[in-house]
């Protein structure tokens, strides 16, 4: 039977950056064994990061999805009182016309 690990198998990336991070501090005397212990250090080094930096992006993308739901339900909320509040102004041009025509009909009347 195959047995799974949980950890996965790191990508030939990591691999090969950690190689060369360990290969870049090797110390003079330093075994091939050791240089290996440390490229093995430095990748799960490398994974952790990545695994945090998975964690946070997807806490912020909750946190933006959270913003953007409150935002449109405040703005569906606000949109009825918006129209009313609009329905006011348009009440505007038609004393303005209404006072227009009566200011012109009085000149007509006025007028000898």
């Amino acid at each position: 039977m195959v047995r799974y690990s949980k950890q996965k198998a790191p990508s030939p990336e990591t691999q090969d950056e950690a190689q060369k991070l360990a290969r870049a501090t090797q110390q003079p005397g330093q075994t091939k064994e050791q240089t290996r212990l440390i490229a093995r250090g430095i990748q799960r080094g490398i994974d952790e990061y990545k695994k945090q930096h998975k964690a946070r992006s997807r806490e912020l993308n909750k946190r933006v999805k959270q913003v953007k739901a409150q935002s449109q339900t405040s703005d569906a909320e606000a949109q009825p009182q918006a129209t009313h509040a609009q329905g006011r102004p348009a009440l505007l041009p038609w004393i303005l016309l209404l006072l227009s025509w009566v200011l012109f009909a009085g000149f007509v009347m006025l007028k000898p």
